[in-house]
């Protein structure tokens, strides 16, 4: 008997993955299928324990930021655009940086215009977010992610990868508040600009995905030479202390 209601059979694989709108999104538009599954794919077989026996002085990490219209991923606010630096040990590695815009398909706010400078006109033209979701994870591959104030950016990155691929991000993402509340737990501002300048790392530009991606790999890298300093050698033995907080 000829089941009801089922979807064409070119698109059936993709409905049991995913839902019928990405699906039937995907049958009209092969590229954004490829994306899906090049997504997919990098989530599958992102999250491996072993990272956690290795030592900080080889750990790599991709350092990220993201710029986005508003604070609420669920509200409809959406990534405007994505920064990251690779950093290897405590090496920043200058030469590997990511930087793209990407169309929000919506309006702008006039003071995330002021905040980010990133204009209507300015990303219309920019690739589409599943797109950059693409690009982005090209460039992190199974490498750790870090990242200031991280909630935010993971709500967005979850919020992106969950309407245009139906799935959650699986990247490790480790905070750069979290090192700071246990490093030094009296302290009563944890803001990105407070402890750059604690730090005596040079304020650039603000609220620009790349530039704040730069900063803050350059306090991941203060905050390893002081977590070396309490004989901590390892990821594993880093998250073991900062899971004590």
């Amino acid at each position: 008997m000829k089941e009801r209601n089922r979807p064409p059979r070119g698109m059936w694989s993709l409905y049991k993955m995913g839902g019928l709108p990405p699906a039937i999104h995907s049958v009209f538009n092969p590229q954004n299928a490829q994306q899906m599954a090049f997504i997919r794919q990098v989530m599958k077989r992102q999250r491996k324990d072993f990272i956690m026996e290795t030592p900080l002085s080889e750990v790599e990490v991709v350092v990220f930021d993201l710029e986005t219209t508003g604070f609420h991923a669920a509200g409809g606010d959406e990534i405007l655009s994505f920064g990251a630096i690779a950093v290897k040990g405590e090496r920043i590695v200058e030469e590997e940086t990511f930087y793209t815009l990407v169309n929000p398909e919506r309006d702008i706010p006039a003071e995330i215009v002021e905040l980010t400078g990133i204009r209507r006109e300015d990303a219309a033209s920019a690739p589409s977010v599943m797109e950059g979701l693409r690009q982005f994870f090209e460039f992190v591959d199974r490498r750790m992610l870090v990242a200031h104030a991280s909630a935010h950016d993971k709500q967005f990155l979850n919020a992106a990868l969950w309407r245009t691929s139906k799935v959650h991000m699986t990247h490790r993402v480790l905070d750069t508040i979290m090192i700071a509340k246990w490093l030094e737990p009296k302290r009563k501002d944890y803001s990105l600009d407070a402890l750059l300048e604690e730090h005596g790392i040079p304020i650039t530009v603000r609220h620009h995905a790349l530039e704040d991606s730069r900063m803050t790999a350059q306090l991941w890298v203060s905050f390893l030479r002081v977590v070396r300093d309490r004989n901590i050698h390892t990821l594993g033995e880093l998250y073991s202390y900062l899971s004590q907080t």
